[in-house]
C-alpha cells in the first residue's frame, strides 16, 4: 500500500528478544495500535496490517516462541506472554495504545487489558480465545493436523489459498508446527481458555469491540457473548462470509470496523 513503510527490529523485554514489525502513515504522528497475531503465527505482511497502518502507528510483535521471536523455555502460561508484551510497550515508551487481538492474540490482549485497566485507549478482540465457550468447544490442535487447523480458520478455502497458497511452503509448514508446539506448552490445561479471565475483565475501562466471523469453526460464537457480558463497555460486530481468520479473509471489512471504532486522527 502506498505510504506504508514497514521496518523490522528486535526489542528485548523481560530478557526475551522479540521480533517487531512496525509501520504507519508517512510523514505524520499517529495513535499506536498493537496487533497481536494468531496462534498459527503471522506472515510478515498482510493487507489487514497495511490497511491499519494507513491510519495508525501499527506494531506487530511476534509472540515469544512464535514466528521470529525467541522462545523462552520457562514460559508456561498465556499471561506470561501478556506480561512480556506489556514490557515491550514499556521499553518503547508507548502509552494509551489500542490493542487488536486476533484469535489467540485476542486472549493475550484481554489479559493485557486486565493487568492495567486504565492504560489502553481501545480494546478490539477478533474471534478471541481465552474464555470457555458456553456452547461448543474450541477446535483442538492436538487432534487436528496443522494444515487442516489452518484451513479451518477460513470460510472460503479460496481465501486460504490466496493467503498461504494451495500448497503451503515447507517453511510455512515448519512454522505452523513450531507454533503448535508452543501453544501446547502454554495453553494446554485448560485448553485455550483461562478460568480466571472472565472475572478479571470487569475492571477494564477501555471501550471494547468484540468481532466474530459468522462461520467461525475454531472458536464458537457463544464465546463472543461471554466477552461482551464480561467487559463493561463492549459491543459486538459479526462479519459475514468469514471464518475465524477475519483479518485474512475479510481484511477491508475488519479494518473499517476498527477505524470507525478507534477513530481517525
Amino acid at each position: 500500500m502506498a505510504g506504508v513503510d514497514w521496518t523490522d527490529s528486535t526489542v528485548e523485554a523481560g530478557g526475551i528478544k522479540l521480533h517487531l514489525k512496525r509501520a504507519g502513515p508517512a510523514g505524520k504522528k499517529a495513535r499506536s495500535v498493537v496487533v497481536l497475531h494468531h496462534e498459527t503465527g503471522t506472515l510478515d505482511r498482510l493487507p489487514f496490517y497495511d490497511a491499519l497502518a494507513a491510519h495508525y502507528d501499527v506494531l506487530v510483535p511476534h509472540h515469544p516462541g512464535y514466528s521470529r521471536s525467541e522462545r523462552p523455555t520457562w514460559m508456561r502460561s498465556v499471561r506470561d506472554i501478556a506480561v512480556l508484551h506489556r514490557g515491550l510497550l514499556s521499553e518503547l515508551k508507548i502509552k494509551d495504545a489500542a490493542l487488536v487481538g486476533l484469535g489467540f492474540g485476542g486472549w493475550i490482549a484481554a489479559e493485557m487489558a486486565s493487568m492495567a485497566p486504565a492504560d489502553l485507549s481501545h480494546l478490539v478482540l477478533v474471534g478471541a480465545m481465552g474464555i470457555k465457550p458456553p456452547q461448543g468447544d474450541i477446535l483442538d490442535l492436538a487432534i487436528t493436523g496443522y494444515v487442516d487447523y489452518a484451513r479451518a480458520g477460513f470460510h472460503d478455502q479460496k481465501a486460504f489459498d490466496r493467503v498461504y497458497g494451495a500448497e503451503p511452503s515447507i517453511d510455512q509448514l515448519e512454522m505452523w508446527d513450531i507454533c503448535r508446539e508452543m501453544s501446547f506448552r502454554i495453553a494446554w490445561k485448560p485448553y485455550m481458555y483461562s478460568q480466571t479471565l472472565p472475572h478479571l475483565l470487569g475492571a477494564v475501562r477501555a471501550p471494547s469491540l468484540v468481532v466474530w466471523g459468522d462461520d467461525d469453526k475454531v472458536v464458537p460464537q457463544s464465546a463472543a457473548q461471554r466477552y461482551v457480558e464480561a467487559l463493561p463497555k463492549a459491543k459486538l460486530e459479526i462479519v459475514k462470509v468469514s471464518g475465524h481468520c477475519v483479518d485474512m479473509e475479510q481484511p477491508d471489512a475488519l479494518a473499517k470496523l476498527i477505524v470507525d471504532f478507534i477513530g481517525r486522527e
